[in-house]
C-alpha cells in the first residue's frame, strides 16, 4: 500500500498531469497553502485529498502531509518533477521487492529555458523520493529541507524531469522566496551581514558554478543559471540586512 503525498501552491497548470501520474498509489494527498487558483478544485475532481495549511516553511509543510499518510510507504515528489510509467513501475516493483533498505533516491534531469542542463552542479542531482513513512521526518530548515533517514539508499534506474523554470518571473521569485526563507533563518541565528557577505558570497557563487561546476559547458543557459544564483545569495543578505534595520 503506497501514499503519493505533495505540497502545493497555486499549481493548477500542472496539478491533473502531476496527479494522474500518481495513479499507481493507493491514496493521493496534497497539503495546499491556499492556493487563489484552480488547484485545489481540480485536486478534488481528479480524487485527491486535500488539506489546507497556512505556509509556514517547507519542512513544517511536508511533515505535516507525512502525519497524514496511511500506509506504511509514501512516494513525496515536487509538482514540478514528472513521474514516468516507467518509473512508476519501477516504484511499485522496490516497494513490493524493498530489499535491506526503508528508501530509495531517483535522479533528476534537470531543464531550464526549455534545455536539458548537463552541468552547472545538476551532474549528480538525486533525491529521496520514496521512503517508510515511519522512519524518516524532514529537518527543520527554513528552506531547502532535507530528509533525515538512518538506513542504506538505493538509488532507482529511472529517473524524473525537473522543470523548475516556468518563465524568467517564476524562476526568480521562487529564488527570492527562497532568499527571505534563508535570511530568516540567519536572523534567528543573530548573524548580522557585512561587506563580506555582499560583495564575496555572491561572486564565490557565480564563479564556483559556473567555472568549478562546469556551468559554462551548459551555454548561455549556464551564465544565466549562474548569475540568478549568485544575485540570490545578494538578496538574502539584503533582506538579511533589512530586518536588522528594521529593528535598530
Amino acid at each position: 500500500m503506497i501514499s503519493a503525498l505533495a505540497i502545493t501552491y497555486n499549481e493548477e497548470a500542472s496539478i491533473e498531469k502531476f496527479i494522474k501520474s500518481l495513479s499507481f498509489a493507493d491514496e493521493i494527498i496534497i497539503v495546499d497553502s491556499n492556493s487563489t487558483d484552480k488547484t485545489v478544485s481540480i485536486a478534488k475532481e481528479l480524487g485527491a485529498k486535500v488539506l489546507i495549511r497556512d505556509f509556514d516553511d517547507f519542512s513544517n509543510q511536508k511533515n505535516f502531509a507525512l502525519q497524514q499518510a496511511n500506509h506504511e510507504w509514501v512516494v513525496f515528489f515536487d509538482l514540478d518533477e514528472t513521474i514516468s510509467q516507467e518509473l512508476a513501475e519501477e516504484i511499485k516493483f522496490t516497494i513490493a521487492n524493498p530489499g535491506p533498505t526503508d528508501a530509495f533516491k531517483v535522479k533528476r534531469n534537470f531543464y531550464f529555458m526549455k534545455k536539458h542542463i548537463k552541468y552547472s552542479g545538476f551532474q549528480n542531482d538525486s533525491v529521496i523520493r520514496v521512503f517508510k513513512k515511519d522512519k524518516a521526518k524532514y529537518s527543520t530548515n527554513l528552506v531547502h529541507e532535507t530528509l533525515e533517514i538512518d538506513c542504506l539508499i538505493i538509488t532507482l534506474k529511472h529517473k524524473s524531469d525537473h522543470y523548475s523554470y516556468k518563465g524568467f518571473d517564476h524562476y526568480n521569485n521562487k529564488l527570492t522566496q527562497y532568499s527571505k526563507l534563508q535570511a530568516q533563518a540567519l536572523y534567528n541565528k543573530n548573524v548580522r551581514p557585512n561587506l563580506f557577505h555582499f560583495i564575496v558570497r555572491p561572486c564565490y557563487r557565480f564563479w564556483h558554478q559556473y567555472l568549478i561546476r562546469l556551468g559554462f559547458l551548459d551555454g548561455k543557459e549556464g551564465f544565466i543559471l549562474a548569475y540568478i544564483s549568485a544575485f540570490a545569495v545578494f538578496k538574502r543578505y539584503l533582506y538579511l540586512w533589512t530586518k536588522y534595520r528594521n529593528i535598530d
